[in-house]
């Protein structure tokens, strides 16, 4: 074939003749990149290749990252796990031998996405979310995911969701906003956890989180400036009255004091916002996740003080005066998971008196018919989301509109094992949630997606809003 032959059979005269006209009318001082860039962006992107790999996330144990490539380039994403599984959220796939990470490795969800995930998705646009969500979801053929893994078909929705903003030549949060048919994004209000207890931490203090929202900064930026000199404050406080040892992080990096009560705790951190002369700027919520110490149908927050465990049980009619009292006394603005994950009436009732705003968390586990009956009966009135309860990001997107038509609350939310993934920071802005979860102003797999914020509030100049007052208006 001659040159002449070749050139016509692809069409490429007149192809380079529109790059060179593009290249003259732009004026550019360097043709040749431009011509090249030109022509890049003339040819459809696809997916050309998945590769998953296992890593370990801030906990040591391991978890699925994949590389999406495409003719534009390569994606990455990873995905985040609980410290546990619900019974109604997707299942994440780990292989279960125990001369293998302990039984946590997950080389069956790898050996998925290369072997299968990666030949079903071969040749897709990566700006069609949804089908190549739908594709996986056809493939795996389960109603939680049983088959592939949650983490395995997560992990590739998300880099998928990268590739198909660059496709596009957005920023991943404007294209989330896209895909979730809204127009406007804001940046939403962080909720740091400064004292950690329950699960994520080694000290007696049932409580899963204390957190603050500074909700009366002007912008992320403020708010990330005050959250971070709020919990260097509340390290002072707990040294004075408690000691160092009393300044160890638990996974999420809130700091894991051997506190008594509840009250105990709120005090501290009251003080710490005292110190910081912010006050009525900052808030503060709670994470109970009072299904981890709910025997039967009581609750016992000694359980994790082998003195005091099963002393001193309350009913969850004493819980909800419990909680009366304590946003009386302090300015609590959430609580999250208050009743253990089935009490769905003692939700209901506690929500009812409109105190604060309740968050469901175990109670709904992302999971839209969790959250439909949570709709129909009242039972709470914002929704936690954690992408990895559901699986994909068309999943997410749609249980997020679900809650915002039910006039709901919306707070993204990480997980307590993390990776270097900021993904649910573009998130957070496109969806326009309103609060983000993050964990505490340090550790790096929990400041890398706060600082994402900070670049998402500069790039964005002048169009940036900050939720602030308005944080439970996500609609």
């Amino acid at each position: 074939m001659s040159v002449q032959e070749y050139l016509d059979k692809h069409a490429l005269s007149r192809k380079i003749e529109d790059a060179v006209n593009a290249a003259v009318r732009a004026k550019t001082s360097d043709p040749v990149l431009f011509i090249a860039n030109h022509m890049k962006k003339a040819v459809s992107s696809v997916i050309t290749k998945v590769k998953a790999r296992q890593i370990i996330d801030s906990r040591g144990i391991p978890t699925v990252e994949v590389d999406l490539h495409t003719n534009k380039g390569v994606f990455r994403a990873s995905v985040p796990s609980g410290d546990s599984s619900g019974t109604y959220e997707a299942v994440e796939l780990r292989d279960g031998d125990k001369e293998m990470y302990l039984g946590n490795s997950v080389a069956k969800a790898v050996k998925n996405i290369n072997e299968k995930i990666s030949e079903a998705l071969i040749g897709m646009d990566p700006k069609l979310q949804a089908q190549i969500d739908q594709a996986m979801t056809d493939l795996d053929k389960t109603e939680k995911k049983n088959e592939l893994g949650a983490n395995a078909i997560l992990a590739v929705s998300i880099a998928a969701c990268k590739a198909g903003a660059a496709e596009k030549e957005v920023a991943l949060y404007k294209h989330l906003s896209d895909l979730s048919g809204r127009a406007n994004m804001t940046l939403p209000v962080p909720a740091f956890t400064v004292l950690s207890g329950g699960n994520h931490a080694s000290n007696n203090f049932a409580i899963q989180e204390i957190m603050i929202l500074p909700v009366g900064a002007a912008r992320f930026e403020e708010a990330l400036q005050w959250g971070s000199e709020t919990y260097h404050h509340l390290k002072a406080v707990i040294t004075e009255k408690i000691g160092n040892l009393g300044c160890n992080v638990g996974e999420d990096g809130g700091f894991a004091p051997d506190i008594s009560s509840l009250k105990e705790g709120l005090e501290l951190v009251k003080e710490a916002i005292n110190r910081t002369g912010y006050n009525d700027k900052i808030k503060i919520a709670i994470d109970v996740a009072a299904t981890n110490f709910c025997i039967g149908t009581k609750y016992d927050l000694d359980i994790k003080s082998s003195e005091k465990s099963g002393q001193n049980f309350k009913s969850a009619d004493d819980m909800i005066d419990m909680y009366k009292q304590l946003c009386a006394e302090y300015p609590i603005v959430f609580i999250e998971d208050p009743f253990d994950k089935e009490d769905w009436e003692h939700t209901k009732n506690f929500s009812s008196l409109g105190i604060c705003q309740v968050v469901g968390d175990d109670l709904l586990m992302s999971n839209s018919k969790r959250v439909e009956r949570a709709i129909l009966e009242s039972s709470c009135n914002a929704l936690l989301l954690k992408v990895n309860q559901i699986g994909t990001v068309t999943e997410a997107i749609e249980v997020v509109k679900q809650a915002r038509d039910a006039q709901w609350g919306l707070v993204t939310s990480h997980r307590c094992g993390e990776t270097e993934d900021s993904f649910i920071s573009d998130l957070s802005v496109g969806l326009a949630t309103g609060v983000i979860k993050a964990g505490a102003p340090c550790r790096g797999e929990r400041t890398m997606k706060y600082n994402q914020l900070l670049r998402i509030e500069e790039e964005l100049g002048d169009q940036a809003v900050y939720a602030g007052e308005d944080w439970r208006q996500s609609l």
